[in-house]
C-alpha cells in the first residue's frame, strides 16, 4: 500500500500531511528552532511523520527519525504506568501513606508561607499517600516552580533534577528533610512527586526503578531505545539541546552532562531519554486501553482512572505557573485530560485526549475520540519559574515553541473523514 493510499484510508488528505514538514520548515530556517520529529499515527498505522532540520547545528547532522530527545516530564506518564501495575497487583494502594516504603517523609512539616522562612511551619495534618504523588498534591515543590527560601534550599541540597550524581537514599533524605510547600492534598503543585513514585516502585520492587522500568514496560513494549542514560554507540543520534541566547540573538548550544554508566538517581519524573517510534508504543498502549500487541500492561478499567479528572472545583481554580490549566482541561493519574477545547490553548483536537509534557519542548497527545497519536519533539530551553508557563510559549527566544500549535493544526486540517472510534479506554 503507497503512502497516499494508506492516508485515505485512514481519512486523510495526503497533500494536506505532506505540507506539515514545510509549514514547520521555517521555524529551522529563520533559527528559531534546530530541528523538528513529528509522527502521527491513526488506529495504529504511521500516517505522517517528519525529520527536519538539525539533531546538531554545529556539526550539520540532520535530524533523523530515530533521533534520541531527553523527554523530561513526558517521563511521567511512564512512571505513573509502573505504579498503577503495582496498585493492580495489590502490592500498593492509592491511599497507602509513601512513609510505608519511604520512611524519609514521615512526620512532615508544612510551610506556613510557600515563600516564606524554612522554620516557620506548621505540622502536616495528614500523610502524603500515594495518590498524592500521582496528582502533584503532595506539597512537594521543583525549585524552579518554588518562591523564596525554599526555591535556594531545593537549589542548594537537591542540585540539578535531571542529573544528579546523589545516591537514591540520600537524594530522599534530602528532599525529606525541607518542609513541604503546601498541606498533602491541598492543591496541585508541580514538584518531585513522581520522582519519589519512581524509587517508591523500586523499593517496593527491591530492585533499582530502571531495572523494574526495563523489565515491566520498555522490554515488554519493545521500547529499545528508551532509558536514563545513552551508551557511547547512541550517543550520536541524541539531539543537542539549544537555548535562545539574548547577546547573539539566535539560538546557542546548553552543555549538557552525560553519565559514564547508569546512574543511581533516575528521576521518573523527568530522566528519560526516548525516541518517537518508542513514545509512539507507549501512547498507543495507553489508547488501547492498556495493552499493545498483545501485550498488556493495564486492565482497561485502570487506564479509565489514569483519564478521570481528580482535582476539586476550589483546586482548579489555582492557576499552574501562572497559567489557568486546569479550568477547561483536568488532571487524572499522571496524565492531563481535555475536557473544554473552546478557547482552550492548552489543548487540541477532540474532548477526552490525554497529555503530559517535557520542559524542553516535546509533546505527545493521545485523542481517544479520533483513535490519533500525535508526537512532537524538539530540544529547546526557556527560562521557568514558579509564574513563567505563558511565556514559556510565547516569551522572547521562545519562538520556536510556537511550531507546536502549527503541527496540531496541520493534521486535523488533513483529517476529512477519519471515522470517530469510540475511545477503547472506555470498553468493558
Amino acid at each position: 500500500m503507497t503512502k497516499d493510499v494508506l492516508c485515505r484510508a485512514h481519512g486523510f488528505d495526503p497533500a494536506k500531511l505532506a505540507m506539515v514538514g514545510p509549514v514547520l520548515q521555517p521555524f529551522i530556517d529563520r533559527g528559531e528552532l534546530a530541528g523538528i520529529v513529528t509522527l502521527t499515527s491513526h488506529a495504529g498505522e504511521v500516517v505522517q511523520s517528519e525529520a527536519i532540520g538539525w539533531s546538531d547545528i554545529e556539526s550539520q547532522a540532520p535530524m533523523r527519525s530515530d533521533s534520541l530527545f531527553r523527554i523530561a516530564s513526558m517521563s511521567k506518564p511512564i512512571t505513573s504506568v509502573a505504579a498503577l501495575m503495582l496498585v493492580e497487583e495489590g502490592k500498593i494502594a492509592l491511599s497507602d501513606p509513601i512513609a510505608n516504603w519511604v520512611p524519609e517523609f514521615a512526620n512532615q512539616s508544612v510551610l506556613r508561607d510557600a515563600a516564606g522562612p524554612l522554620d516557620d511551619t506548621s505540622p502536616a495534618r495528614r500523610a502524603i499517600t500515594i495518590e498524592d504523588l500521582f496528582t502533584h498534591r503532595s506539597g512537594l515543590a521543583y525549585a524552579p516552580f518554588s518562591e523564596g527560601p525554599l526555591k535556594q534550599a531545593y537549589e542548594q541540597r537537591l542540585g540539578d533534577p535531571g542529573m544528579n550524581r546523589l545516591s537514591v537514599d540520600d537524594w530522599l533524605a534530602a528532599l525529606g528533610s525541607l518542609p513541604l510547600a503546601y498541606q498533602p492534598g491541598e492543591r496541585f503543585h508541580y514538584g518531585h512527586s513522581t520522582d519519589v513514585l519512581g524509587f517508591l516502585i523500586g523499593r517496593v520492587e527491591g530492585k533499582p526503578f530502571r531495572r523494574v522500568l526495563q523489565e515491566r514496560i520498555f522490554a515488554p513494549l519493545g521500547m529499545r531505545d528508551t532509558d536514563f542514560w545513552l551508551s557511547n554507540e547512541k550517543r550520536s543520534r541524541l539531539a543537542s539541546l539549544y537555548a535562545y541566547n539574548e547577546t547573539s540573538a539566535k539560538l546557542a548550544k546548553v552543555d549538557t552532562e552525560m553519565y559514564d554508566e547508569p546512574p543511581a538517581y533516575t528521576p521518573g519524573g523527568g530522566g528519560l531519554i526516548s525516541t518517537a517510534p518508542d513514545y509512539h508504543r507507549f501512547a498507543r498502549m495507553l489508547l488501547d486501553g492498556g495493552a499493545l500487541n498483545g501485550v498488556r500492561l493495564l486492565r482497561p478499567e485502570t487506564v479509565r482512572l489514569m483519564h478521570t479528572n481528580r482535582l476539586t472545583d476550589a483546586q482548579r481554580k489555582i492557576p499552574f505557573a501562572g497559567m489557568p490549566l486546569w479550568q477547561k482541561s483536568g488532571f487524572g493519574l499522571g496524565l492531563a485530560i481535555a475536557e473544554d477545547l473552546n478557547d482552550n490553548p492548552y489543548a487540541c483536537g477532540a474532548e477526552g485526549s490525554v497529555t503530559w509534557p517535557g520542559i524542553f519542548g516535546t509533546w505527545w497527545q493521545a485523542d481517544p475520540i479520533n483513535d490519533l497519536i500525535m508526537i512532537y519533539l524538539i530540544q529547546h530551553q526557556v527560562p521557568v519559574s514558579a509564574n513563567s508557563g505563558s511565556t514559556i510559549a510565547t516569551g522572547r527566544g521562545a519562538a520556536g515553541r510556537r511550531a507546536l500549535p502549527v503541527y496540531q493544526r496541520a493534521i486535523y486540517d488533513a483529517m476529512q473523514s477519519a471515522p470517530a472510534h469510540p475511545a477503547k479506554v472506555h470498553a468493558t
